[in-house]
This record gives structure tokens, C-alpha cells and sequence, in this order.
């Protein structure tokens, strides 16, 4: 699958088109130094901006060389601009001590604007599941105001700039349909990505019985009763008490057994295939349970 991105089909054809660079040098645009305080974050904004140890990186680096990468901002009906590319770097630029940040501005339509901002940070490598299903969602829904469905698949198109195929990405943008609570749970990896996209099709009430009993128990959900709570959430029949049953259900242990090589080979000739050896070794455990039985 392409990694180019559907930031480069916004007619911008190049890096050096995405980021002004050969326009700057050939003097048809210029950078133009903002001040932070006209600089607004994009409306729905998926990414978090953290004062992690990333930012301090980006910070000692301004501190250092300025801002090596002009951010990338549209004008706002309103007054000020609205920043598409570079809310890590405006933050930075904050804590710094900066005025003013180097910006490009561009006069992007909504559509244009949220498909390059989504496709400037989804390559990022710490992404959130709920940063990725919130910044997919979006840029679906940019992709069809467009009028691009028949040209090929929107959900291809949508994954390309990570590499990511069409099934990934429908079901990160299922997972935008949760609430924040349990799409919290889901970045903390207390509910799993498939049991998160089950749970996408529940009510909002539906997913706040979830939630709650979640809380109270501490319990772990499993596919299955995920399955189960998206069933019973279709036909209208959920409710708190039997969220609260479905969750606090005895789950069956699940055992998994490796028996290394070296040792089982001990028994078995060399020309013994696996389904040969598993044979023997079923065998000889229904006879071992016969005889157990019979005591």
C-alpha cells in the first residue's frame, strides 16, 4: 500500500509543495512569523499535545535552532488562523517563551485542511487508539465530502499515509463511536481494540451501564461478552442489571500447554508427522483419564 498520504492529492503533489519550501525559495510565498496568541487549534483537534519527553525535545531544540519546520495555519471568519500543521511546535514555542511561531499560511477548504492535518501527525509512533479513531473518523468523512467514493476505497485511502489497510481503519473509526470514558479504558488497554469495537454499537446509556459496572467490578471484558452486551444492545432488550450479569459471569480458564521440541522428540521417530505425534499423545490421555475414572 502507498505510504504518499491523501495530503499529497490536496493538490500538493510534493513535500516541498506541503511545506512551501520551493515556493519560498523562488520568492511566490513567504513565511510569515505569527504571534502565538493569533495561532488557534484546529476545531475537533484528535491529537493530544503532552508536556512528555518528546515536547522537552522539541522545547531544548527551539531553544537551540528556533523553529527549523514553519508550521502550516489558514485564516479564521473570526480573526486569527487556525492552526492545521504545528500545535506540538506552538506549544513548544510557549514554554519557551516565544511570541511569535513561523507559519505558512494557506487558504485550505475544511475537507483540504482536516486531510493534511490528520496525515502531518498519524505517522507519529505514539499514537493513542482514540487520537487514531477520533483522526480517521475524520478524515472518512473529508474523503467522501470530496466526492471520491467511486474513484476507489475511501477506507484505503483514509489508512495509506500509515500504511494501514481499509479493515484497521473501519474499525478505529467504529471506535470513535465510543464514549471518551471507555475510549479511555481502551488507551489504558483496559478493554481491548475488538472488544472496544463491539461495544461501538451500543447506546450512549448502553456504554454508561458498561462503564459503570466496569468501575465497580475492576473486571476484564472479554470478546465474548462483548459480543454478547452488542447482541442484546441490538434488539433493545440491555439493561443496567443485565450489563452488570454479562460482566460478572465466571469466564472459563483458558490453559495453553507448549511441550518444547527436544523433549518430545525423546519419544517419537524421526518420520513421525505432527498430526501423528498429537494422535499418540490424545490417546494415551484418554487412557490415563479411563483409568482415573475407574478409581
Amino acid at each position: 500500500m502507498s505510504k504518499t498520504g491523501s495530503a499529497a492529492k490536496v493538490k500538493l503533489n510534493r513535500f516541498d509543495d506541503l511545506f512551501g519550501t520551493e515556493k519560498l525559495q523562488i520568492g511566490t510565498e513567504q513565511v510569515q512569523e505569527i504571534a502565538l496568541s493569533e495561532l488557534h487549534e484546529f476545531k475537533g483537534h484528535p491529537f493530544k499535545v503532552l508536556d512528555d519527553e518528546k515536547m522537552q525535545e522539541t522545547v531544548e531544540s527551539i531553544k537551540e535552532h528556533g523553529v527549523l519546520m514553519p508550521g502550516i495555519a489558514r485564516p479564521m471568519k473570526d480573526g486569527g488562523y487556525e492552526i492545521i500543521a504545528g500545535h506540538r511546535r506552538r506549544h513548544a514555542c510557549e514554554i519557551v517563551g516565544l511570541a511569535t511561531m513561523p507559519m505558512f499560511i494557506r487558504d485550505y477548504t475544511d475537507d483540504e485542511a482536516t486531510i493534511i492535518m490528520v496525515d502531518s501527525n498519524i505517522q507519529r509512533e505514539d499514537i493513542l487508539p482514540s487520537e487514531k479513531a477520533k483522526a480517521y473518523f475524520m478524515k472518512y468523512e473529508a474523503v467522501k465530502h470530496q466526492g471520491k467514493r467511486g474513484k476507489g476505497n475511501s477506507l484505503d485511502e483514509v489508512g495509506e499515509t500509515a500504511g494501514e489497510s481499509a479493515k484497521t481503519v473501519q474499525r478505529y473509526i467504529y471506535l470513535a463511536h465510543l464514549s471518551d470514558a471507555l475510549l479511555d479504558m481502551v488507551d489504558k488497554k483496559k478493554i481491548g481494540i475488538l472488544q472496544g469495537v463491539e461495544l461501538s454499537f451500543l447506546t450512549e446509556q448502553q456504554q454508561e451501564w458498561v462503564q459503570v459496572v466496569l468501575e465497580e467490578t475492576g473486571m476484564i471484558i472479554s470478546t465474548v461478552q462483548a459480543s454478547r452486551l452488542k447482541e442484546h444492545g441490538k434488539s433493545d432488550e440491555l439493561t443496567l442489571p443485565m450489563v452488570r450479569l454479562i460482566l460478572t459471569e465466571p469466564k472459563p480458564i483458558e490453559r495453553k500447554v507448549t511441550i518444547k521440541a527436544d523433549k518430545i522428540s525423546r519419544y517419537f521417530p524421526e518420520d513421525y508427522s505432527n498430526e501423528q505425534i498429537e494422535n499418540v499423545i490424545y490417546q494415551l490421555l484418554d487412557k490415563w483419564n479411563s483409568s482415573n475414572s475407574e478409581k
